[in-house]
């Protein structure tokens, strides 16, 4: 029999080093994980998670992946927001939480981790709805975000909207639909922001039933033709929950995209003559 494709969100993973807080908020937090093995100091990996903004999925669920990305020798934050169903998620409050924890984790992060965590712009790893929320902070704060690896992510609020994705997780997240609440589709929506993403990698799998591949490609084709450092992979026979599985299939394909965001990245960091 195949393996559930959804074992990956409750298998257990290593507990964090430490926990630091961003807000004062209960979810305004972020675990961190000390990278293996040693080398100089890396950028932060920075991890948000998936769910369809929903209170009942949590950071937890991507324990297996931050784990696995610490093990090769990343430090790692698993940064948590105020979600939909609680005090305080939705708009604006989820969207705030993200784009507030994004740029204070790396100081956090390289206070909590002495010697760990380099002097350099984040790069945002996000699933589904998390691969949303990296979009829309790295668009908001290009210079506190180095690269993103957007994992199946909701790209078009709109579209997901008239799709009705998880029965009505934009709505809930937005207040409405786009005839109801423009403003905020135009605020929140990766596809309608003016500002470019820094250098983009999207992985998404042509087998995926929850974020239909189209969204990455409509998002993706956009974005490449007003001029953003942003490629698609396609991978065909995955599904939407493999992306976050480090014992999957599609592990090579994440890990690669990494390797080439950091040099990318790395790359313009060494031409800037700001940093």
């Amino acid at each position: 029999m195949p393996l559930d494709p959804r074992a990956v969100l409750t298998r257990p993973a290593p507990e964090p080093e430490v926990t630091v807080a961003y807000g004062e908020h209960p979810d305004q937090i972020a675990d961190l994980r000390r990278p293996a093995g040693e080398g100089p100091p890396r950028p932060l990996l920075i991890v948000v998670h998936g769910g369809f903004w929903r209170v009942e999925y949590d950071r937890r669920h991507t324990g297996p992946l931050a784990a696995a990305l610490a093990a090769l020798g990343h430090p790692v934050a698993q940064l948590e927001y105020r979600r939909t169903g609680q005090p305080g998620g939705g708009w604006p409050g989820t969207l705030s939480d993200v784009e507030a924890g994004v740029a204070a984790l790396p100081r956090l992060a390289a206070a909590a981790l002495p010697g760990q965590v380099a002097p350099a712009r984040a790069i945002l790893v996000g699933h589904s709805a998390g691969g949303h929320l990296a979009l829309y902070a790295s668009a908001r704060a290009p210079d506190v975000v180095g690269g993103v690896l957007a994992l199946a992510p909701v790209a078009d609020l709109a579209e997901a909207y008239r799709l009705d994705l998880d029965d009505g997780a934009v709505a809930a997240l937005l207040g409405g639909g786009p005839a109801e609440v423009p403003e905020r589709y135009a605020e929140a929506d990766p596809g309608a922001l003016t500002s470019l993403p820094p250098r983009t990698v999207v992985i998404h799998g042509t087998l995926d039933q929850q974020v239909p591949v189209g969204l990455s490609r409509a998002y993706v084709a956009a974005a490449q033709a007003a001029g953003a450092d942003m490629r698609l992979v396609e991978l065909p026979e995955c599904e939407h929950f493999g992306l976050i599985d480090p014992e999957g299939a599609a592990w090579p394909k994440i890990t690669g995209a990494l390797r080439s965001l950091f040099e990318r990245s790395a790359a313009i960091d060494a031409a800037s003559p700001s940093r």
